[in-house]
């Protein structure tokens, strides 16, 4: 494989008159791997995608795919990618077959070649029982299956997923993984965008978090969770209004920042190692001010606890919804 990268963005800004959706974002991924833009809704990763697969231009900056300059040739982009967006792209009132076959053609694919790339992604999704069936008749897993098909019949070089599992029951999302990894072991680039914690941490080679438009933080998933120094330590309270009560008493054994998550009524100690020690002190600290908890519990942190610690909000919060707040002590 050469060293040419899969993607590159260089300060990169989008604005919608006064609205900010991206700014100064500075991103690229290596080919053969899964690069995962990961925040809520509203983060702006739908927009840089938008931008990577020429559907709309920056407002200033750079972008490359594969080394193509996608504002000034975005034909020649277009032939190395795929897209498959948030919602399936098919007619629901042709079959899955005739889907695939008339996009083959669109290609420029002879009719033979045409009919044998067809059957071809329609065994590799294991739609081949339900080719015959008008979309329409199709459950929602299926259709995100056929979408995808859709965006492969050209065989792309790069493959860009815009949250393609949201919606989806975890039976499904798991089918569309093993689907997703076996595309990147046959050499395609994949740059994936989600707002799940568990499909970051279970696909991505390097993940980039962003928040209402900036870039937040980056790396493996082993590096963005060794930000908070080890183990965390996760006290569920009876009532939030101790919350400020126990930050004021865990924040001296804390290694990092003590965060709360109104949500779940949370209090998240990062402690760094020896973390059983630190669960007794803790223990100690709530039973000196009278607290009683619904459970105390010492855990590795997750890419949640990184988000959490980050933004304030989860990645699965909706951005149409009220955003928990953060409350950290030093």
């Amino acid at each position: 494989m050469n060293n040419q990268l899969a993607f590159e963005a260089i300060n990169i800004a989008k604005y919608f008159g006064n609205f900010k959706a991206l700014e100064d974002i500075n991103l690229s991924s290596k080919q053969g791997q899964i690069f995962c833009l990961l925040g809520p809704n509203g983060a702006g990763k739908t927009t840089l995608v938008n931008m990577l697969s020429t559907l709309s231009e920056p407002t200033k900056g750079n972008l490359k795919v594969l080394g193509v300059d996608v504002v000034k040739n975005p034909q020649k982009v277009r032939e190395l990618i795929g897209l498959a967006g948030q919602y399936a792209a098919v007619d629901e009132y042709l079959t899955g077959e005739e889907n695939l076959y008339m996009i083959a053609r669109l290609y420029h694919l002879s009719a033979r070649e045409a009919r044998v790339r067809t059957k071809q992604l329609l065994e590799d999704l294991r739609l081949t029982g339900a080719a015959n069936k008008q979309v329409r008749a199709y459950s929602g897993g299926m259709r995100r299956r056929l979408d995808l098909g859709a965006s492969l019949v050209g065989r792309p070089k790069i493959l860009f997923l815009d949250e393609p599992t949201t919606g989806l029951d975890p039976r499904t999302r798991l089918e569309l993984w093993e689907i997703i990894r076996r595309l990147v072991k046959d050499g395609t680039s994949i740059l994936l965008t989600t707002q799940y914690l568990e499909e970051a941490d279970e696909l991505a080679d390097h993940i980039a978090v962003i928040d209402r438009g900036k870039l937040i933080a980056e790396g493996t998933s082993k590096q963005l969770k060794s930000q908070l120094g080890g183990d965390v330590i996760k006290i569920e309270l009876v009532r939030a209004e101790d919350a400020d009560k126990v930050i004021e008493a865990v924040k001296d054994i804390a290694s990092k920042t003590v965060y709360y998550d109104d949500s779940s009524k949370i209090v998240n100690v990062p402690v760094g190692g020896n973390g059983s020690k630190h669960l007794i002190e803790v223990v100690r600290a709530l039973d000196k001010i009278g607290i009683i908890t619904n459970s105390l519990a010492l855990h590795q942190p997750t890419l949640d606890d990184v988000f959490l610690n980050l933004t304030g909000t989860k990645a699965s919060e909706l951005d149409n919804q009220e955003v928990p707040k953060k409350r950290k002590r030093k």
